[in-house]
């Protein structure tokens, strides 16, 4: 119970961390780089075909808490994703790691999407992108909410050039 409690704190506390990056690349003038922000105070964008370091996919919303994911340096990233969306094979040039902040979140990796393979990940669970390696994700009845932090510029590539949203025809 004590480490569920200590999980929970440091989960919120990263959060936390820059989350009013997203609305403006610097501190306003007058005040310095650090930032505190509670969970109920993110800014939450439309939901949209994603961003750089996202997938790419339709209707999820996304805040850079820290950086810039398209250049050199640290980037944290916020992710939430509705029900029922489905994230095809892809990897990143950039090693990557993630916490699930909540809702179920279900991931797998491997060159095809893969239902069979797919762990469920609740709440407080992490889980790697390493470069190159390619992996998959949905979310089912539940949405979820995920913080994934790298050093970029990241990118996004399909195993399977076809299965790439940006790349399909409107």
């Amino acid at each position: 119970m004590k480490r569920s409690g200590l999980l929970l704190a440091a989960i919120l506390a990263i959060t936390g961390i820059g989350a009013l990056a997203q609305n403006a690349a610097s501190p306003p003038p007058g005040r310095t780089s650090e930032m505190r922000i509670a969970p109920a105070e993110v800014k939450w964008p439309a939901a949209a075909a994603g961003a750089a370091g996202t997938s790419g996919v339709a209707g999820i919303q996304t805040v850079v808490l820290k950086g810039d994911p398209t250049k050199a340096g640290l980037y944290t990233l916020l992710l939430r994703l509705g029900p029922n969306i489905k994230i095809q094979a892809h990897s990143h040039r950039d090693d990557r790691v993630a916490t699930v902040i909540s809702g179920k979140w279900y991931f797998g990796y491997g060159k095809e999407f893969n239902e069979g393979a797919l762990k469920e990940l609740s709440a407080g669970s992490f889980y790697t992108e390493r470069p190159g390696v390619n992996h998959f994700a949905m979310t089912k009845s539940e949405g979820a909410t995920i913080q994934i932090s790298g050093t970029g510029p990241t990118d996004t590539v399909y195993a399977d050039p076809k299965n790439d949203p940006t790349k399909q025809q409107k």
